[in-house]
C-alpha cells in the first residue's frame, strides 16, 4: 500500500503553495511543514483520489495510517484522518493501538479533536465495555493528548453522554495548569450543557475547575 500513500502525496503536491505553506504554518505555530493546501482543497484532492483508486482493504489499513503519519507534511495527516472517517465502521476492537499512534504521534489540536469525536468516540462507542478501562488507561498516562482525548470522546454523544463516567473524567483531570486539558473540560461541559445545563452548573461548583474550564463550561448558561 505504499503505492497508494505515494500516489496520494504526488496529487497533493501537485497544488503546492509556498505562500499559504508558511501561512499555514504560522498558524500552527511552526509545529509542522505544510504543502500549502487549505482544507477545502485538500478535501477534493483526497476524494478524487478515493474516486480513482477505491479505498485501502481493512487489513491494510494500519500501514497506509502509518505511512501518511511518517510524511512531513501536514495534510498528510489530515487525509488520514479523511480516510478514518470512511473506514471506521469496520473498526474492530484491535484497533485501539491505531487510535493510540495517531493521538501521540505528531499531536495537535488539529488532528486531536478530530479523532477524539470522530475516532476515538466512535469505537468507544462501538465497544462500551472496554470504556472505563481505555479511559483510565489513557488518564493514567500522562500524556495531555490520550488525557484530551478521553476528556472530548463524548462530544457527539448528546442525550448518549454517560455524565457520572465525564464527571469522573473531569474530577480526576481538573487539577493542571495544563491549557489543552482545561480547555477540552470546559469544551465537554459547555456541549453538554446543551442537554442539562443543571448538571453542568452542579459540577462547576463542585469541583475546582480552572478559570478557563468554568469561563467556557458556563459560556451559554444564561
Amino acid at each position: 500500500m505504499e503505492n497508494y500513500v505515494e500516489v496520494l502525496y504526488e496529487a497533493a503536491l501537485k497544488h503546492r503553495n509556498d505562500e499559504e505553506a508558511v501561512r499555514l504554518s504560522n498558524y500552527m505555530r511552526n509545529q509542522f511543514s505544510f504543502i500549502g493546501l487549505r482544507a477545502p482543497l485538500m478535501k477534493a484532492v483526497f476524494k478524487q483520489h478515493v474516486k480513482n483508486y477505491g479505498l485501502p482493504q481493512k487489513e491494510e489499513l494500519h500501514q497506509v495510517i502509518t505511512s501518511l503519519w511518517q510524511l512531513e507534511e501536514r495534510e498528510m495527516q489530515i487525509s488520514g484522518l479523511y480516510l478514518l472517517d470512511l473506514m471506521k465502521k469496520q473498526f474492530t476492537e484491535d484497533d485501539l493501538p491505531l487510535l493510540e499512534y495517531i493521538i501521540t504521534t505528531k499531536p495537535w489540536w488539529d488532528t486531536i479533536d478530530h479523532i477524539a469525536k470522530k475516532h476515538a468516540g466512535y469505537y468507544l462507542e462501538l465497544f462500551p465495555h472496554a470504556r472505563q478501562h481505555i479511559v483510565d488507561k489513557w488518564i493514567a498516562s500522562g500524556n495531555i493528548w490520550l488525557i484530551r482525548s478521553s476528556i472530548l470522546f463524548q462530544l457527539g454523544y448528546k442525550e448518549k453522554t454517560d455524565v457520572a463516567m465525564l464527571e469522573d473524567i473531569i474530577s480526576r483531570t481538573c487539577h493542571t495548569k495544563e491549557f489543552f486539558i482545561n480547555k477540552a473540560i470546559g469544551w465537554a461541559l459547555r456541549e453538554y450543557a446543551k442537554q442539562n445545563p443543571e448538571k453542568v452548573i452542579e459540577i462547576t461548583n463542585t469541583y475546582p475547575l480552572s478559570n478557563l474550564s468554568r469561563r467556557e463550561a458556563l459560556k451559554h448558561i444564561g
